[in-house]
């Protein structure tokens, strides 16, 4: 009870988890991007930028975990928390194991089931720590940093696809992704909360989605699988610019 209200009431504390909060969801993305990455090598669809951006994502992921391990400068985190980022610890291992692999039509596929139980405890992790701020605008910062996530996860998808991996619902889920990550992009502009260099952001976000709907509706041929590994970082770039962006703005907001 007595760390709950300092949660709730030192601005230094919320500061701190609108950060954590970031970092967690940061993870939703990390686990999708590896999983794209890998089918990526598994396709031989540019090797080099693969490789890079799989070593990227485990260093990302190494060091969040190192981060948010260390809890927050007002003590250590409550206990449901510490178990779930343990759980995530534990899913890591198992992907680092898988990892070492060279990608097969198998690792691939076991690859793309274990970073989605990755995907499914970071994202509980997260919306556990945005209950334990008082900043309504934490939900907001949870949102924007989703957005990252669905770039990764329609990537990937479209890549398994091609490996012929793909489930009868990769489809709908793929298409469910387009539709949030559109809607979100467009209501983010109304909110009062959005600066102007938010808005610049925005704008090049808006942009780089044209390219990267327009590589996903192209059909898996090396072409179109170059087009979707090349425009998926671009728009991951934007959006993990934007999310630390709201994040600089809620802290504002707070101190």
């Amino acid at each position: 009870m007595m760390l709950m209200s300092i949660f709730h009431s030192s601005a230094q504390a919320q500061m701190a988890l609108a950060s954590a909060i970031n970092r967690t969801a940061r993870f939703r993305a990390l686990s999708q991007r590896i999983a794209k990455a890998y089918c990526q090598l598994y396709l031989n669809v540019q090797p080099a930028l693969a490789r890079d951006v799989l070593v990227s994502a485990r260093h990302m992921v190494a060091a969040g975990g190192e981060e948010l391990a260390k809890g927050l400068n007002t003590g250590p985190w409550p206990a449901d928390i510490a178990a779930l980022l343990g759980v995530i610890q534990k899913h890591v291992d198992v992907l680092n194991s898988l990892l070492t692999m060279p990608p097969t039509h198998e690792s691939v596929r076991a690859v793309a089931l274990q970073v989605d139980k990755f995907l499914i405890t970071a994202n509980t992790t997260t919306e556990t720590i945005e209950k334990l701020s008082a900043a309504g605008s934490a939900r907001l910062l949870n949102t924007v940093g989703r957005q990252r996530m669905l770039s990764q996860r329609l990537a990937k998808n479209y890549f398994l696809v091609a490996a012929k991996l793909g489930e009868t619902s990769t489809p709908q889920q793929m298409n469910a992704d387009a539709a949030e990550f559109k809607s979100t992009l467009s209501s983010l502009a109304k909110l009062p909360i959005t600066t102007a260099n938010i808005r610049s952001e925005l704008t090049l976000g808006e942009q780089q989605w044209v390219f990267f709907e327009a590589a996903l509706r192209n059909k898996p041929d090396e072409s179109g699988l170059r087009n979707v590994a090349t425009a998926s970082e671009r728009l991951l770039e934007v959006m993990d610019k934007l999310t630390g962006l709201y994040e600089v703005a809620l802290k504002d907001v707070l101190g």
